[in-house]
């Protein structure tokens, strides 16, 4: 099956930009999956941030996010991406991504079948 591997989390200034990484492998391609990323703040529920398909070209963001960040992938490197810009404290949190294999793409996270473990981003004001 699918396994995922975040990375590039870390501690950001406010107003900084962090660009975060999944690396996916198993036994199938990227290319026409529905991938997300979602993020987890402490004492709050799971959050959908974005989510890309139909070979990246599809994406859907958060309104909370919408116009700072950018979710896209390397077909080839079987690499999915989050580039944040513009942070900001309220977008601290754990980050997942995730994948799953219905042929559609919401933003349901029960949906979801294959998660990372996660990559902490911390912004300070």
């Amino acid at each position: 099956q699918v396994q995922l591997v975040e990375s590039g989390g870390g501690s950001v200034q406010a107003g900084g930009s962090v660009r975060l990484s999944c690396a996916v492998s198993g036994y199938t391609g990227i290319s026409w999956r529905c991938m997300a990323w979602f993020r987890q703040a402490p004492g709050k529920d799971r959050e959908w941030v974005a989510r890309i398909y139909a070979g990246g070209s599809s994406t859907t963001y958060a309104d909370s996010v919408k116009g700072r960040f950018t979710i896209s992938q390397d077909n080839a490197k079987k690499e999915l991406y989050l580039e944040m810009n513009s942070l900001k404290p309220e977008d601290t949190a754990i980050y997942y991504c995730a994948t799953h294999d219905y042929r559609w793409c919401r933003e349901k996270s029960i949906e979801f079948a294959y998660w990372g473990q996660g990559t902490q981003v911390t912004v300070s004001s």
